[in-house]
């Protein structure tokens, strides 16, 4: 591999080595999905893009105003895709984890965590309400639930989440 190259290229220049090297990868385009195997055998971690994910994976621009309301990361087609990666991953034993815009919605993280999600990355502005959700919620209540609505024709989960949470007292802020 290009790793184990660059490290013989140190060796030869005398470079000190690390003891460890923890190898990652940061998963933004849906065609990885299809070579997880491979893949989570030969890293120690995996990330998900999800802002990148979500734009390859409906083919749109999530910044054009003119179709950015067609597409919600709460579609049961994403969630589905994430629901498999979480599985897989807990299959291999590869630690994951989730950074982008959906880690700081409070809806939307409420989602990643009843997928099984429990690494996200989030801006700091974002961290209270977040919180202060996971301190409000059961997961493994919201993951029974969760598997209940993938087969739906819903376009989005948002309102069946957001009707959740308000449900059940969990603290969004859906404003």
């Amino acid at each position: 591999s290009i790793f184990d190259i660059e490290l013989a290229r140190c060796r030869q220049r005398g470079q000190i080595q690390p003891k460890s090297v923890r190898v990652g990868v940061m998963l933004e385009v849906p065609g990885l999905m299809w070579q997880l195997a491979p893949l989570l055998s030969r890293v120690d971690f995996l990330s998900v893009g999800s802002n990148d994910l979500f734009q390859f994976l409906f083919a749109s621009d999530r910044g054009n105003p003119r179709v950015a309301e067609r597409y919600d990361v709460l579609s049961p087609g994403l969630l589905s895709l994430l629901r498999h990666l979480v599985a897989e991953c807990d299959r291999a034993d590869v630690p994951l984890s989730l950074c982008g815009e959906m880690a700081g919605n409070p809806v939307e993280a409420m989602a990643l965590i009843g997928l099984g999600f429990r690494i996200i990355s989030m801006p700091p502005a974002q961290v209270g309400a977040v919180r202060a959700m996971i301190r409000s919620m059961d997961a493994g209540q919201l993951r029974g639930y969760l598997d209940t609505l993938f087969d739906l024709p819903d376009h989005s989960l948002r309102r069946k989440l957001t009707s959740y949470a308000r449900d059940r007292e969990i603290l969004i802020d859906d404003s």
